[in-house]
């Protein structure tokens, strides 16, 4: 069965943003749309694969005059002066009783003094806008909320300019009966509310939520800070925030949305403004969309990556079919790679359970619940860790599509940092991520068109069904996989011929989100699975999958650069890679039980520069099929942090100079200066003169290093060792691996990039000189 190929298409939306295309449960049914990429045989999902998404906050936002009104005066205001538990009205539409101040005609309300135990009651009956100016008022009330918008057209509180205002409420509520359960927060709303205005506002919610609007909440401007029990701002039909400073300490969620009933609600979009955010659950929570066009956020959900709980592995050989694979080292190794596995490894341990990279969430469902425990099997699926949560502690979280077009994020999370129920699309701005699972989580489809993301710490850097590279700096840091392409559709591997094209249905479903889609342009495609599956049965990683096959996930690298030091895999992808520019770096592992580069597909590169160091029991190279020659260079011994390795043609013009982060034994590079039929000569050690850059030179002279071998390439993907060009036959790996299948991927790789002949003058490896 093949996969469709997209390419450059342009996909517009009528009403808003696609959402993920649904599932098909129906036996042997291929899901096919125009946007989609995903084919397989069983339980079917289509993954959205888009290239730019350029939905901003104006796209979701529309302001009217009331929105954007701070003006008053004395004339045609009504004043209500507080004064402990009384206060005076002077004008019309307002009257006060037994401590509490209940407007019910639409117009202006101009606040000031201090309410020690009362509350503010909006009642307006004809729907008109009610417009509250907090003109130094301090409001307080023991047992319910502060400022109750119980009926309105609409209601805008400004913040008087030069002036402080606070807003509290008690820790217990008094309600009419045991049915009654709002209002729930310092200050309350059931119509569409507005802040706007320069001055400050203190909100405190000590019984639950801060700020809650049941209807649209906008903040427009305003410096604003909201302590809350749960949650510190909340709106059902949207958050809409053109600008303000906030900062919010919320044992819930910081910001959030809650409508789950109307795709085309539900979402927060944030245009700029100065934001801290400490929470106990999610910083930033769209029940729907999550758009944010600019501002500066500091984030810290759960106390930070620290308090993240421990992974717990299935077992040994990982769980959902990862095990030992990816190893594809060449035939003679020379000396003995440190950590190979004894001969008396235990057998291949049985698969049961459901696959790996099965998103058992949905792919368009919300997560919104934050105190049920839940098994997360699509977050690690690599590996098939299981992490079970009590609560949500994500910085930014979508339940549809999570969109950054800018703005200076600083991250400290102990759950994902950037997470998404569908996609995540990175377009611009500074990230500086702590992670305590994956720095940025995408269910489908994480795309980055540009910005500078650095990934400090993390249990897996960049995940989702589809990852696509298209511009950009990218640094990960990850204590298991750097890249890891999994997860997105359950895939059931059937008999060859039961999954041909013309035993397949098509059926195309889907389902329409919130926001819409502007464009999204560019040529990110699908490979033909019929690649993919031939090259898979030339690439083993020693005893693998026995016949099980790539799954549809892809990592794509069109421009950009990508560093990466991973404790697991570097780059890995339970499907394929393909890459046609930019430039990257991996820093791989130092155990033979992952490798720098682990893919089950197909690995096709036809531009940029790769380089990938690491441990040699999983390593592999590129495939055949690329377009853009690779040298894979496995050392007799592992090599030490910081050991050059240089490569140079017969001319002496430098191919590679890189000093590797961590011990390696395996090195991998790809270059457009290879050439199929070159003569190359390898170097250990020595100096350079140049700038580097990631451990990679570009520039100054290399000298005194030691040389390894010499050789001449004749295939596209040339196997060495200290000996010269070798034969790359199946190899043993190490745990790990890849959400596909047993021990490995079920590759055999003996005519995968290699030649029978011996060309090559051995040298003397000295690491130390």
């Amino acid at each position: 069965m093949k996969k469709k190929m997209i390419t450059g298409s342009k996909l517009w939306s009528i009403a808003m943003i696609t959402s993920l295309l649904a599932a098909c449960s129906s036996p042997a049914t291929t899901s096919s749309t125009a946007n989609a990429a995903t084919s397989t045989t069983g339980t079917t999902k289509t993954v959205s694969v888009s290239e730019q998404t350029s939905v901003k906050y104006a796209d979701l936002v529309s302001l009217d005059a009331d929105d954007t009104n701070i003006s008053w005066s004395e004339a045609d205001s009504t004043a209500i002066k507080l004064n402990g538990t009384t206060a005076t009205v002077t004008g019309s539409g307002a009257k006060a009783a037994n401590g509490s101040v209940t407007i019910t005609e639409a117009g202006t309300y101009v606040l000031s003094g201090e309410l020690t135990d009362g509350q503010i009651v909006v009642n307006v009956a004809d729907k008109g806008t009610v417009h509250l100016v907090l003109n130094g008022a301090t409001i307080h009330d023991n047992d319910s909320a502060a400022i109750y918008i119980q009926k309105a057209g609409k209601a805008v509180i400004t913040l008087e300019k030069g002036t402080k205002n606070t807003v509290s409420d008690g820790k217990t509520y008094v309600y009419a009966d045991a049915t009654t359960d709002e209002p729930d927060a310092a200050i309350f709303s059931k119509a569409d509310l507005t802040f706007n205005g320069a001055g400050q506002l203190t909100v405190t919610g000590n019984y639950n939520e801060g700020i809650t609007s049941k209807d649209d909440l906008k903040i427009i401007s305003g410096n604003i800070s909201v302590k809350a029990a749960d949650d510190g701002i909340k709106g059902k039909d949207m958050v809409a925030i053109q600008t303000g400073t906030i900062t919010i300490e919320a044992e819930g969620d910081g910001i959030k949305s809650t409508n789950d009933t109307d795709t085309t609600k539900g979402f927060v979009a944030i245009a700029g403004g100065t934001f801290d955010i400490q929470s106990g659950n999610d910083g930033i929570q769209a029940e729907t969309a999550l758009v944010m066009d600019g501002g500066t956020y500091n984030i810290v959900t759960a106390g930070g990556s620290a308090n993240a709980p421990a992974k717990v592995e299935e077992g040994p050989f990982g769980g959902g079919g990862g095990g030992w694979g990816g190893g594809t080292p060449p035939t003679d190794m020379g000396t003995p790679p440190d950590g190979e596995p004894p001969a008396d490894m235990p057998e291949i341990p049985t698969n049961s359970g459901t696959n790996a990279g099965a998103n058992t969430n949905g792919a368009a469902a919300s997560n919104s619940a934050n105190t049920t425990t839940t098994t997360d099997n699509n977050a690690d699926a690599d590996t098939a860790t299981t992490a079970t949560e009590s609560t949500s502690a994500k910085a930014l979280k979508a339940g549809t599509d999570l969109t950054l077009n800018g703005g200076t994020y600083t991250i400290d999370s102990m759950d994902d940092s950037l997470h998404s129920n569908n996609n995540v699309t990175v377009n611009d701005g500074t990230f500086n991520i702590e992670s305590g699972d994956d720095g940025i989580h995408a269910d489908q489809a994480l795309t980055i068109n540009g910005g500078t993301i650095t990934i400090a710490k993390s249990y897996e850097g960049l995940e989702g069904a589809i990852i696509t590279l298209n511009d950009g700096d990218v640094d990960v840091t990850a204590s298991d996989d750097g890249v890891n392409a999994a997860g997105g559709e359950t895939e059931t591997v059937t008999n060859t011929a039961a999954s041909t094209d013309s035993a397949t249905t098509a059926t195309d479903a889907a389902t329409t989100s919130n926001i819409s889609v502007t464009e999204t342009t560019g040529t990110t495609s699908t490979t033909d699975q019929a690649s993919q599956g031939t090259d898979a049965t030339q690439q083993g990683r020693g005893p693998g999958g026995m016949g099980a096959a790539a799954s549809n996930n892809e990592f794509h690298i069109n421009g950009g650069t990508l560093t990466v030091n991973a404790g697991g895999d570097g780059l890995d992808s339970n499907g394929s890679i393909n890459m046609t520019g930019g430039t990257v770096i991996v820093n791989g592992p130092t155990d033979n039980g992952n490798g720098a580069l682990d893919y089950d597909g197909t690995f096709v590169i036809s531009g940029g520069y790769l380089v990938a160091a690491g441990s040699s029991g999983m390593a592999q190279g590129t495939s055949d099929a690329s377009t853009q020659n690779t040298i894979v260079m496995t050392f007799p011994a592992t090599q030490k942090a910081g050991t050059l390795v240089h490569v140079q043609d017969s001319e002496g013009n430098n191919i590679l100079t890189f000093a590797p982060a961590k011990d390696y034994q395996t090195v991998v590079v790809s270059s457009p200066d290879l050439k199929k039929d070159g003569s190359y000569v390898i170097y250990s050690g020595g100096t350079s003169t140049g700038k580097a850059v990631d451990g990679l030179y570009t520039d100054g002279t290399y000298s005194g290093g030691t040389q390894v071998v010499a050789f001449q390439s004749t295939s596209n993907v040339t196997w060495v060792n200290e000996s010269g060009v070798t034969t790359a036959n199946t190899g043993m790996g190490g745990p790990g691996g890849g959400g596909q299948g047993g021990f490995g991927g079920g590759r055999n790789r003996s005519q995968s990039g290699t030649t029978s002949d011996s060309t090559g003058t051995t040298g003397i490896t000295d690491s130390t000189k």
